[in-house]
């Protein structure tokens, strides 16, 4: 809408902003957190920099936007976007939040939601713990993608630890969106501040990547720091908690079934022998929100 004050000599063209008000939910799972707008009844409709506008940290804040909306083949169909605004394929903690969500609101245990990487189900155990089927980990290099064809168990990408010390490494693989895994003795040895944007951005990854610094405890606990495409440094990822479970498997560092530890809480993950991946672990109560655009 535009009001001109003033002559014709003097006009000020004045913009008026009309605000929208919006309802959405704000959950997270182990401080991985988002906005969840849900479009099943009224359509929603927001810009990639509205996303990054409520995803801003100096505003609402959140890892992910999320968007339910419904769907013929499953309960409902979800997208999913970084704060950055770029959609992504895949968010396990998002689809866990967004599944305890639709199973408080039918009354029941089990969901099932459609991603762009396939159909997941979800249920909801005695202990109150969500956990949802992630399908099967893809290690093929254009399904990941890398650049080339090369070994995605080691990349030989070098990072340094604090005191200068060269780590070679990097395990690549595909969680719905491509992961690389570094494991160390000590992740805290690690600025993954400065890592993480510089391997994200790596010319090895076209559509960028999800960047892992993996401490191994014990053959059952693996500690992870997450630096997230397009979100940055992260309290949790379940891609990620999957995807380090997943190469630590395969390199024999860890159990099929482990937990991963954030600085919140645990995910576990229990790479079935059917190559499906489970993923469960808490989220937090669904708080409704209203969002001015």
């Amino acid at each position: 809408q535009t009001t001109y004050w003033g002559s014709k000599s003097q006009q000020i063209k004045i913009k008026l902003k009309i605000m929208n008000k919006l309802e959405a939910y704000k959950m997270d799972g182990l401080g991985n957190d988002f906005i969840i707008f849900d479009k099943r009844k009224k359509s929603v409709s927001l810009t990639k920099d509205h996303i990054v506008q409520i995803a801003d940290r100096n505003n609402i804040g959140c890892d992910q936007v999320i968007f339910i909306d419904k769907d013929e083949r499953s309960d409902a169909y979800l997208k999913f976007y970084n704060s950055d605004g770029g959609e992504i394929s895949a968010c396990g903690n998002g689809s866990r939040c967004v599944a305890y969500l639709l199973m408080k609101e039918n009354k029941n245990k089990k969901i099932s939601l459609r991603t762009k990487v396939g159909i997941l189900e979800a249920k909801l155990n005695d202990k109150n713990l969500v956990s949802i089927n992630m399908g099967q980990p893809n290690f093929e290099w254009n399904k990941i993608p890398l650049l080339k064809k090369m070994d995605n168990k080691n990349l030989e990408i070098e990072i340094d630890s604090n005191d200068g010390k060269e780590v070679k490494g990097g395990f690549s693989l595909s969680i719905g969106n491509p992961h690389i895994i570094f494991f160390v003795e000590d992740f805290n040895q690690f600025d993954l501040k400065k890592i993480g944007p510089k391997i994200e951005n790596h010319n090895y990854f076209p559509e960028k990547c999800n960047v892992t610094l993996a401490t191994i405890k014990n053959k059952k606990l693996v500690k992870v720091k997450v630096w997230e495409r397009g979100a940055g440094l992260t309290k949790a990822c379940g891609t990620a908690a999957c995807a380090t479970a997943v190469s630590g498997a395969v390199l024999k560092l860890n159990e099929r079934c482990v937990d991963i530890e954030f600085s919140e809480g645990l995910l576990n993950i229990d790479w079935k022998k059917d190559n499906n991946i489970y993923m469960t672990g808490e989220v937090s109560k669904v708080k409704k929100i209203t969002i001015n655009i």
